[in-house]
C-alpha cells in the first residue's frame, strides 16, 4: 500500500429539498450524466483506491446508480445529523491512511485539485475559493497563511461574512487525526448538526498542521437548486463546446448546440445551429448535422448528412455517405452505405443495405400491438413514396416498390411490387352531383 493511496468519502445523503424534486439531488443530470457520476469519476481519476459512498436508507436509487459506475463501499447514515456524522459513519470502513471527503453535488471538481488535496503533507487540508458572490458559503479564517477555523454562513457575524475566502467543501485529513477529532465535534450551532468543517478549528487547537488548497470558483461550485443546476449545465456545455471546437469540429452557433459528456465527434464535422446531442452519440469525419436535429444513442459514419429536423433514436447506426433528411425518425435501425431516407419517414427496427432509396412518407410498420418486428431492405432497393412496409418483411436487393403500396409479404430481388387499386374515373361527377341539389 503506497503512502499516496487514499480513500474518498463521498457524501450523498442530503435530502436536496431546495431542488423540489422526487429525484435525489445527486442523480440530477448535467450533459446527460448524473452529478454523482462526475464526482465518482474524478475521484477515480485522481487515484482513489477506495470510494465510500454515504447515503440515507431510502436512497436505493443512488446506491444502484453508483454500483453501475464502479466498485463502491456503501455506508448508511441512518439519521441525517450533519456532515461530521456522515463521515463518522464511513470511518469504520476506510482502508487507507489518507481520507479525502467530497460532496456528491460538486460535479465540476477537477482531478488536479483533488490530487493536491490527497497528496498534501499536512494533517488537514481544506479546499478554498473566492467566488464572485460568496452567498451562503462558509468562510475560512486564516492565520499565518494556514486555515485555523471554518465558520458556517448561518453562524457567522457580519465581519466574518465579509471575508472573501470561502469553504469549497472538499477536505483531506489523515485517518488517525479524523478518528481522534470526529468524536469531539459539537452540534451547538444554528442547524443543530455536527459540522465536518469544525474539524479545522479542533485540529488547530491541538497543533495539527493545516493547509489551504485553492480551487477556481468553477471547480468548487456546488448545486443545491434548479437554478444552480442550470448554471452548472451552462458551464459544462461551454467546456464541451470548446473541447470539440479545438479538436476540429465546426459549429455555426456554438451556444445553440447541446452536447453530452460522452459525445464523440471526429474532425471536420459541421454542426448547424439548434442541435441536441444526447448520450451515446458518435459522429464520423466530414458529416454535417443540420439544424433542429435530435440525436441519441446513434453511431454516424463519415460524410453523412442528417436533417434538418431529424430524430435519430437509440441503437441506430448510420453508415458512411448516407443521407437522412428532414422530418425523418429512425429507431433501432442500420442504414447502409450511401442509402437515403430523405424526408417524412419512420424507419424503426430495420436493416437497410447499401444504396437503398426510401421515398417520402415511407413507414416501417414494426409493432403489432405486442411485439416489434424486423424490416430488412437489401442493397440497391427502391421504395416509392407513401409506402407502408408491414413487418416482419424482407425487400430483396435491387427491387422496386411502387408508390402508395402497403406490403405484408416478402419481395424477391429485382422484382417490382405494388398494391395500388386500379384507377376508377367517374365522368361528369361534380356536374351530376350539383344537378341533384
Amino acid at each position: 500500500m503506497s503512502d499516496s493511496d487514499f480513500t474518498a468519502i463521498i457524501l450523498a445523503a442530503g435530502k436536496g429539498t431546495r431542488m423540489h424534486s422526487a429525484t435525489p439531488k445527486v442523480l440530477h443530470t448535467l450533459a446527460g450524466r448524473a452529478m454523482l457520476g462526475y464526482v465518482l469519476a474524478v475521484a477515480q481519476e485522481a487515484g482513489a483506491k477506495q470510494i465510500c459512498l454515504v447515503t440515507a436508507p431510502n436512497q436505493n436509487s443512488v446506491r444502484d446508480y453508483a454500483d453501475t459506475q464502479m466498485d463502491i463501499t456503501h455506508c448508511l447514515q441512518k439519521k441525517q445529523n450533519g456532515t461530521g456524522d456522515a463521515v463518522a459513519v464511513a470511518m469504520a470502513q476506510c482502508n487507507h491512511e489518507r481520507v479525502v471527503v467530497l460532496f456528491g453535488d460538486t460535479p465540476m471538481l477537477g482531478a488536479d485539485v483533488l490530487r493536491n488535496l490527497a497528496n498534501t503533507k499536512a494533517d488537514v487540508a481544506v479546499m478554498g475559493f473566492e467566488p464572485d458572490d460568496p452567498a451562503q458559503y462558509g468562510r475560512i479564517i486564516m492565520k499565518d497563511n494556514n486555515p485555523t477555523k471554518i465558520i458556517e454562513y448561518k453562524d457567522a457575524d457580519e465581519i466574518t461574512r465579509a471575508i472573501p475566502l470561502c469553504n469549497g467543501g472538499a477536505m483531506s485529513v489523515r485517518r488517525d487525526v479524523l478518528q481522534d477529532l470526529l468524536p469531539q465535534l459539537q452540534n451547538d450551532n444554528a442547524q443543530g448538526e455536527y459540522y465536518l468543517p469544525d474539524i479545522v478549528g479542533l485540529a488547530h487547537t491541538k497543533n495539527h498542521t493545516t493547509t489551504l488548497i485553492m480551487a477556481s470558483p468553477q471547480n468548487a461550485q456546488g448545486v443545491d437548486s434548479r437554478a444552480g443546476l442550470a448554471a452548472a449545465e451552462a458551464l459544462i456545455q461551454k467546456g464541451l463546446r470548446r473541447k470539440h471546437l479545438l479538436a476540429g469540429v465546426g459549429m455555426q452557433d456554438p451556444t445553440s448546440v447541446f452536447l453530452s459528456y460522452d459525445t464523440r465527434i471526429a474532425p471536420d464535422v459541421f454542426l448547424e445551429p439548434n442541435i441536441q446531442i444526447n448520450t451515446g452519440v458518435s459522429i464520423g469525419a466530414g458529416s454535417v448535422i443540420k439544424s433542429f436535429s435530435h440525436l441519441e444513442g446513434v453511431v454516424i459514419g463519415a460524410n453523412v448528412q442528417v436533417g434538418p429536423f431529424a430524430r435519430l433514436r437509440p441503437d441506430t447506426n448510420i453508415k458512411d455517405n448516407a443521407r437522412i433528411g428532414n422530418f425523418v425518425e429512425i429507431k433501432k435501425a442500420d442504414i447502409g452505405v450511401g442509402s437515403k431516407v430523405s424526408h417524412l419517414s419512420y424507419i424503426g427496427d430495420a436493416r437497410l443495405g447499401s444504396d437503398v432509396n426510401i421515398g417520402a412518407g415511407v413507414i416501417t410498420c414494426n409493432y403489432d400491438g405486442e411485439t416489434k418486428h424486423l424490416t430488412q431492405i437489401e442493397d440497391g432497393a427502391f421504395v416509392g413514396s407513401n409506402s407502408s412496409l408491414i413487418a416482419p418483411i424482407t425487400i430483396g436487393a435491387k427491387s422496386y416498390i411502387g408508390s402508395g403500396s402497403s406490403l405484408s409479404k416478402n419481395v424477391a430481388a429485382r422484382s417490382l411490387a405494388l398494391t395500388r387499386a386500379p384507377l376508377r374515373e367517374i365522368k361528369n361527377y361534380t356536374k351530376n352531383k350539383k344537378a341533384k341539389k
